[in-house]
């Protein structure tokens, strides 16, 4: 359920707004709107703040955090220690750019051996200029034959041939490329990696030393983090002759309890519902079961905006379905069900998180067990008779075990698909339908256009897809013009739009209206992906069985068995980048689109201690 919000603005005297900044900092209640994000002091603070996360992902990078120490010290020295930090770290990104450049030259320089520029310097002070060129033996054949070039082969460096002359240069034109001997040579170079590379030690030692200070330095991040956020609301005060003023938004349920601080500290207050063109932040308050959608909407960022639906029941109970038929083998499901015991054990509560782990580890053993599908093998239904039972012969991806044809079962999912994908966006049809009758909104007669569009085409798929005899071709021609002639005549009404000209509005989007006809039926078609990534997940495992089974036995057991748990390790990583791109993607376009869903909101974050 989306919270109802208010705009608040709080009205003081211009001499007490820092410590009215406090006093609502205290409150935690108040979000603060048109938060000013840029000024020389919140420049000079995020760049502290920086400094700070840098030398703290240095130092955690590689570190045992079991076996880590904590030690207490004061932000004085602490900040000390950081700059000290940041400077080594400065050191070393130019040391490793240093010690990148030296091998490479020392990678150049291999083929061609030792060879100092004073010995060469000497010989050409002695008259005798020697050059270095490296050159193909095509190239070289060519130069032999039209030119009176004296050189001396040297050797190999790849497949090209290393010469020197003395005296002599090759004229361009084939293909010698000149060696430029450099400043060091090779024992010269090897010199500065060892002083670089102990430097280099030297530093990574200083700061690894410093992982006993990792938990310091993260209460010191929040901190910064709160100065700045304390910045921001300052720099946002509105003041007008001796009067300041900042506004924001309240959920209803603390409305009571800023008014009581306006009287408490002297200060007015204005608090009005807001505007229609106004985007308040979104505050989500579901209770029970439901609010373990959380964090997947939290993974995924999504928001509703303010005037938007709430859909996390919706979006819970769809994305269950999805994923159990996404990764579709009741043994990838027991995994879940495990990974969600260990962190229940590990953590001794079930967080939102845990919760969802276990509803979606559940409903994927469901859908294996109604398949029959347990880590992609028939082998195991052999094993277990017992796991025959909650087959469904019409949907199980082993029909020769249940007197089934593959086409009868295939059908029967496709089927299964077509008909969860109809029922998934008439819903969002009727919550518009329920949503304008309550606003008393004419539009809602488009919807039931689009609800009855949605039904016929469902049918429509079947005969195209599956083949569906007895479906009638003429009634559902008609019965779907006579939805779209519904969403022509009413799909541009607003509350409170006169008929005539609400009609007129409509009929201007005609050919929109015939275009998001024709996506309704690809929208229908669009959930055989649940169908088509499930299969392609239990050919995969099945592959890998395939590989492996021949392995199980003597001394090529170990091998099929990584084989075994490499494979389905894949696939189940797989499969939940599928759930990402897939399952969300059902909820998120075909469903939130005919809901006209933008997902354009964001948090409420009230102003207050970091706790």
């Amino acid at each position: 359920m989306i919270e109802r919000m208010y705009k608040a603005t709080i009205f003081a005297p211009s001499r007490i707004k820092e410590e009215l900044l406090i006093s609502l900092r205290e409150l935690g209640t108040l979000h603060i709107s048109d938060l000013v994000e840029k000024t020389k002091k919140i420049e000079e603070l995020e760049s502290v703040s920086r400094g700070y996360e840098r030398v703290l992902k240095a130092i955690s990078e590689g570190v045992n955090k079991k076996s880590i120490q904590d030690k207490e010290i004061d932000s004085s020295s602490l900040k000390e220690l950081v700059d000290s930090l940041n400077i080594a770290l400065d050191e070393r990104d130019k040391l490793l750019s240093e010690i990148k450049e030296l091998s490479a030259e020392r990678e150049r320089l291999l083929p061609f051996g030792e060879i100092k520029r004073e010995d060469l310097k000497f010989l050409e002070n002695s008259g005798y200029k020697v050059n270095i060129y490296t050159i193909s033996p095509k190239d070289l054949k060519t130069l032999d034959s039209k030119e009176n070039v004296s050189y001396i082969r040297a050797g190999f460096v790849g497949k090209q041939i290393a010469i020197i002359t003395i005296n002599d240069v090759i004229p361009s034109g084939y293909g010698a490329i000149s060696f430029d001997v450099g400043s060091l040579s090779i024992s010269e170079v090897d010199i500065l990696l060892t002083q670089k590379n102990a430097n280099l030690d030297r530093i990574n030692e200083s700061i690894k030393a410093s992982s006993c200070y990792i938990k310091a330095i993260k209460k010191e991040i929040l901190n910064e983090e709160d100065k700045i956020t304390y910045e921001k609301v300052l720099s946002t005060y509105k003041e007008e002759e001796s009067i300041v003023f900042i506004s924001g938004y309240i959920p209803e349920d603390k409305k009571d309890g800023l008014i009581d601080f306006a009287l408490k500290n002297s200060c007015g207050y204005l608090i009005t519902d807001p505007e229609e063109d106004e985007n308040p932040p979104t505050l989500i308050k579901n209770k029970g079961p439901v609010k373990i959608i959380q964090p997947l909407f939290d993974m995924l960022g999504l928001v509703p905006g303010y005037r938007e639906h709430d859909l996390s029941l919706p979006f819970l109970c769809f994305m269950t379905i999805f994923f159990a038929m996404i990764i579709g083998d009741g043994g990838y499901g027991l995994i879940f069900l495990l990974i969600a015991i260990v962190m229940n054990v590990k953590s001794k509560k079930c967080s939102t998180l845990n919760a969802l782990i276990y509803v979606f580890g559940t409903s994927t053993v469901v859908w294996g067990a109604l398949t029959g599908t347990w880590f992609g093998s028939s082998a195991v239904l052999n094993a277990i008779p017992f796991l025959k039972v909650f087959v469904l012969p019409s949907i199980t991806n082993f029909p020769d075990l249940f007197n089934m044809s593959t086409t009868e079962t295939q059908n029967a999912m496709m089927s299964f698909c077509f008909a969860l994908g109809t029922i998934h966006i008439s819903l969002a049809c009727v919550i518009n339908i329920v949503t304008k009758l309550r606003s008393k909104n004419l539009s809602f007669l488009a919807d039931i256009g689009w609800l009855i569009d949605l039904i016929l085409l469902y049918f429509l798929v079947l005969q195209l897809v599956i083949g569906k005899e007895g479906v009638p071709v003429v009634l559902i021609a008609s019965g779907v013009g006579v939805g779209f002639i519904l969403v022509c005549l009413f799909g541009a009404f607003e509350s409170g739009t006169p008929i005539a000209k609400g009609i007129k509005s409509s009929l201007g989007g005609f050919f929109t209206a015939f275009l998001d006809t024709i996506s309704c039926f690809s929208n229908i078609m669009s959930y055989i992906r649940l169908f088509a990534v499930g299969m392609a997940s239990l050919a995969i495992a099945q592959s890998f069985n395939d590989m492996a089974v021949p392995m199980l036995g003597g001394f090529m057991l170990p091998v099929g068995i990584f084989i075994i748990i490499f494979g389905h390790l894949i696939n189940l990583v797989m499969g939940l980048l599928s759930v990402v791109v897939h399952g969300v993607r059902l909820n998120v376009l075909e469903f939130s689109n005919q809901l006209s869903m933008e997902w354009i909101g964001y948090k409420y974050q009230p102003f207050k201690n970091r706790d």
